[in-house]
């Protein structure tokens, strides 16, 4: 599993020219889900996102996480985040997890932030075209990835 995190201070997501969800300050996370990824996968990247002191304390120094921040989590899949651009110009998504494997992680892992975060996870709907519009606050964006636990 592979996400981007950006540290926001508003992100929403529309579907059809509609807004299905939006946050103010806090994290928007795009998730993509890796042929094979587990729950194991899951469990280590939950557990760093919801760990992650991206928000500024008092002193205005990165030292807070999600929940000590108040605030928001909006999760969204994203199968491009595994693309490959090995060859030629076409990005291949081959690496992506298939619908069937990825949708019950995708609802697991929100399940789990909520779990893990004591706080209400807004998302967008896997498989949908959506459009992400958001305010990086920073700009802060981190790449995690669950294979090279890194």
């Amino acid at each position: 599993m592979r996400v981007v995190v950006q540290r926001v201070s508003e992100a929403a997501v529309r579907i059809d020219g509609t807004e299905h969800a939006r946050i103010n300050t806090g994290m928007l996370v795009l998730l993509g889900i890796e042929v094979g990824d587990a729950e194991t996968d899951l469990e280590w990247l939950c557990g760093k996102i919801a760990r992650l002191r991206i928000f500024p304390d008092a002193e205005g120094v990165m030292n807070l996480d999600i929940t000590q921040a108040s605030g928001e989590l909006l999760l969204v899949s994203q199968f491009t985040l595994h693309a490959s651009t090995a060859k030629g110009n076409r990005p291949s998504y081959i690496r992506a997890a298939r619908p069937e494997e990825a949708t019950p992680l995708y609802l697991r892992m929100k399940q789990r932030l909520v779990e893990i975060t004591g706080r209400a996870v807004k998302s967008g709907e896997f498989g949908a075209n959506m459009q992400v519009s958001l305010v990086n606050d920073g700009p802060v964006t981190i790449v995690i990835d669950s294979r090279t636990r890194e």
